[in-house]
């Protein structure tokens, strides 16, 4: 999963960074409004965190606000350090879809981002599940048929994409984007392989190969 934390005060963006790459996502930093602008012009994020006092054209709610009227549905968390109710419903208004105030703990922080990473119709609470097969996204635990499975890091990320997007067919280089992102010499056929190894392990049933086009998870 891909995140970008807009976020001009360095030590803070690089802790994010940090901190949420060791939870097994992606993530890109930009410094102000203009640059958050090109990175989500250019890129297909699975949400953003958003920063209310940045540098630029736009502050944080006006950034979000105008991300809506472009047609951009990607969950927003905006973070400040104003916490008046006034605000809330100010950022909530311009298109945010959740409030976290400044100081916040990391916790809180990581359950704000899974709870926005959910998608209801696809899975019940942490646990995202298809057929026999079904993952914690907290505990990183995968089961078939109740049985515990072992997948390394990167096959879980791989397979958490597939079921968060269950049902749309996700194209080889979104799955590079997505869970391998800048890691220059991975290629099409290196999806193929942890493809192949993921259904070793939780069988041939849930990822279906859409021949031409990428793979799907029923």
């Amino acid at each position: 999963m891909r995140i970008v934390v807009v976020e001009d005060e360095s030590k803070i963006a690089k802790s994010l960074q940090k901190g949420l790459t060791a939870e097994g996502y992606i993530v890109d930093i930009a410094e102000d409004g203009d640059a958050a602008e090109t990175l989500v012009d250019a890129t297909s994020y699975d949400l953003i965190v958003l920063d209310w006092m940045i540098p630029g054209r736009r502050d944080g709610p006006a950034l979000a606000a105008y991300w809506r009227e472009q047609g951009v549905q990607t969950p927003i968390l905006i973070l400040t350090a104003r916490t008046t109710i006034g605000d809330r419903v100010q950022g909530l208004d311009a298109g945010a879809d959740d409030y976290l105030p400044k100081p916040f703990s990391f916790d809180e922080l990581l359950a704000r981002v899974r709870a926005l990473l959910r998608r209801p119709q696809a899975h019940h609470g942490n646990v995202l599940a298809s057929g026999l097969v079904a993952i914690d996204t907290v505990s990183k635990e995968t089961k078939v048929d109740q049985h515990v499975v072992h997948l390394t890091a990167k096959e879980f990320q791989l397979l958490e994409y597939l079921l968060r997007h269950r049902g749309e067919v996700v194209s080889k280089d979104q799955l590079l984007d997505h869970v391998w992102a800048d890691e220059a010499r991975v290629q099409h056929n290196t999806v193929e392989t942890f493809v192949a190894n993921v259904r070793k392990k939780i069988g041939d049933e849930i990822i279906v190969t859409m021949r031409g086009h990428g793979y799907k998870a029923v």
